[in-house]
């Protein structure tokens, strides 16, 4: 871990206290850029999501997919953004549906996850949900 990123991180979490809830964070594997981190996120309440999205529009991208992957691994979080690289604290949640003829598989950054959504035949299809999640970043995991 750099040393920049490292205290990026110590900062974000000494920070995250101030926006929690009373709900336990949870921890998620997560890759940027073909590095595994791991995130702490609390998904907000319903109403505070709705504010957020309405009033601030200065939030990070997590892409998810939900129904897995063949043979029913999980499929890893993809991140947009690190600390000391465009990271924020809110993060809004895009499910990735691979489309009809491509076999589902893990992506590693969010260049590829864009690029497989591009085209005039993307391999998958990007929805935005509703769902924003306030996330502490720590890693890269170590292997």
């Amino acid at each position: 871990m750099t040393r920049r990123l490292a205290i990026s991180s110590l900062l974000l979490l000494a920070a995250v206290p101030a926006f929690a809830n009373n709900a336990p964070f949870e921890t998620l594997p997560a890759y940027y850029d073909a590095q595994l981190y791991t995130m702490l996120f609390k998904e907000q309440p319903p109403n505070a999501e709705q504010a957020i999205i309405a009033h601030n529009k200065s939030y990070n991208i997590v892409y998810q997919s939900d129904p897995g992957l063949p043979g029913g691994a999980p499929f890893i979080s993809v991140l947009d953004a690190i600390p000391g690289d465009g990271f924020n604290p809110l993060w809004r949640e895009v499910q990735i549906t691979f489309n009809a003829g491509f076999t589902p598989h893990q992506f590693y950054s969010d260049n590829e996850v864009l690029a497989a959504a591009a085209g005039l035949n993307p391999e998958i299809t990007l929805t935005t949900t509703d769902e924003m999640y306030m996330c502490a970043l720590v890693g890269p995991k170590p292997h």
